[in-house]
């Protein structure tokens, strides 16, 4: 059955043509959720309730992008929204019921449904108070922004816009359906979806808006660093993560959520000896995903926080020394600890910090090995480091190649090559991913006659150095090592 689509606007439409080619679009992207939306426009509307899809997927829909996510706002309680999905739903689940939302599954398609609300945050709070409300267009204008603040009314199937975000989508600008004060007042974590969605959609923000986030940075602070956390992932996993990232740092946002990164904007000296690390480290970012597809297959924000963090050592290790040249010794080293404590502050996953934390530490190896000379025991030991982030370490290391000297950037490509050819030899021939010493406890503790204790850990270290130096030894190899190793204590 065709959609049909009814335009409500409480501003200027679009002019025509733009509107018919987004109208379009939008028709497209609903005909595949036909049953769903119809289904649903029955069961509520026969109960007596009003339901509508709502915020995103509206959005989406005109921009061709609609996912298998959908969002709607609803009349109805949650406890009747319960009652109405019995039976037509595949599963139902109510972790959101204290905001009203309670979420579905009908085929392949994933449903919350919300009760219209306003909501607002104390300003010492960092929980928003939720309230029911009783009409979409007061649902619509508590919204973050005019793109998100549409509704598809069902089952007529007519769109609700009030503020006007079809004219934004036209313009491709983000703006915030009352005063950007206001809006961020009542939810600070706002601001930084406006930069999310700056990187995600690639549209513009609106002067005021930028302008409110400026003079208004500081209240971010309120907002809890899980919140925070999530929406600078989604920011970083975006299609053009610069977008956002400079937006966090030209308002000031980024001074309280990520301050390592508008500190490296102070890294370039007055006579310009080193590169400006800030828009190194940009560039890092993008090189990196470019190696994705590639690599992972699908984008990867491991790789891509590392990329961004990888110099953030540098400011606290700068020093000029004699004939005016810049060093930043250790910062490999520096720059990982801060980026553990910077992940731990924003409550990232345990494997989450320590994974970047090893890469930020190791993204210089590879530049300690000079050219390319590179003996079995240095692939070994650079292997054994990496460990299970060695793939990520491939995509770090060759995307802090930022010189524009062509000449050096081949010959720097070349030397990568060459070390992954040569580890993909010796992990053939010795099962590098798996190195560990030709003697295991036991057979180290039968072998010495003793038990088990820091003797024991020594020697297992000194066979490792072995296995890393020289390759695998046969038991018999290892055992007349391991006796030598002891004899000579």
């Amino acid at each position: 059955m065709l959609i049909g689509l009814t335009l409500v606007s409480g501003t200027d439409s679009p002019p025509p043509l733009q509107m018919s080619e987004a109208q379009a679009t939008a028709l497209g992207e609903l005909l595949r959720i036909a049953p769903v939306i119809d289904e649903l426009g029955e069961r509520f509307t026969a109960a007596g309730e009003q339901i509508a899809l709502v915020g995103g997927p509206v959005r989406d829909a005109f921009l061709g992008r609609l996912q298998n996510d959908l969002d709607f706002t609803t009349s109805a309680r949650p406890e009747v929204t319960e009652k109405l999905l019995s039976g037509w739903a595949d599963a139902t689940w109510d972790v959101g019921r204290d905001f009203g939302t309670i979420g579905a599954r009908r085929g392949e398609w994933t449903i919350e449904i919300t009760t219209y609300r306003s909501e607002s945050y104390d300003p010492d709070s960092r929980k928003p108070e939720v309230a029911y409300g009783d009409s979409i267009d007061g649902d619509l204008g508590r919204r973050d922004f005019t793109v998100n603040a549409m509704a598809l009314t069902l089952p007529d199937r007519t769109l609700v816009d009030p503020h006007g975000g079809i004219l934004d989508l036209t313009h491709r600008q983000l703006r915030t359906p009352g005063r950007p004060e206001d809006s961020f007042s009542d939810d600070p974590l706002r601001m930084m979806r406006a930069a999310r969605f700056a990187a995600q959609l690639g549209f513009s923000v609106a002067p005021e808006v930028i302008k409110a986030m400026t003079d208004m940075a500081e209240r971010i602070t309120i907002v809890s660093a899980e919140r925070v956390r999530d929406e600078l992932v989604k920011l970083v996993m975006a299609p053009d993560p610069r977008r956002g990232l400079t937006l966090l740092v030209d308002t000031g946002l980024a001074e309280h959520v990520l301050p390592e990164l508008p500190a490296l904007r102070l890294e370039r000296d007055e006579h310009h000896r080193h590169k400006d690390v800030y828009e190194h480290s940009l560039t890092v970012l993008e090189q990196a995903i470019d190696q994705e597809h590639e690599r992972f297959g699908e984008p990867d924000f491991i790789s891509r926080f590392a990329a961004l963090m990888h110099d953030v050592g540098k400011p606290r290790t700068r020093r000029f020394v004699q004939g005016g040249a810049v060093t930043f010794h250790h910062h490999d080293v520096v720059g990982a600890k801060i980026t553990r404590k910077r992940m731990k502050a924003l409550r990232f996953s345990n494997d989450q910090i320590e994974a970047v934390s090893k890469l930020v530490e190791l993204h210089l190896r590879f530049h300690g090995y000079g050219s390319g000379e590179w003996t079995d025991s240095a692939v070994r030991r650079y292997v054994r480091d990496a460990g299970d982030q060695l793939t990520r370490l491939h995509v770090l290391t060759r995307a802090d190649c930022t010189t524009r000297n062509q000449r050096k950037a081949d010959r720097l490509a070349r030397t990568y090559d060459s070390l992954e050819a040569r580890i993909a030899v010796l992990s053939e021939q010795e099962e590098l991913a798996a190195v560990r010493p030709d003697l295991d406890g036991n057979q180290i503790m039968e072998i010495l006659g003793i038990s088990a204790g820091r003797e024991v850990g020594q020697a297992y270290k000194h066979l490792l150095e072995l296995r890393l130096d020289n390759g695998p030894m046969t038991q018999e190899e290892a055992t007349a090592a391991l006796l030598a190793w002891w004899q000579s204590r």
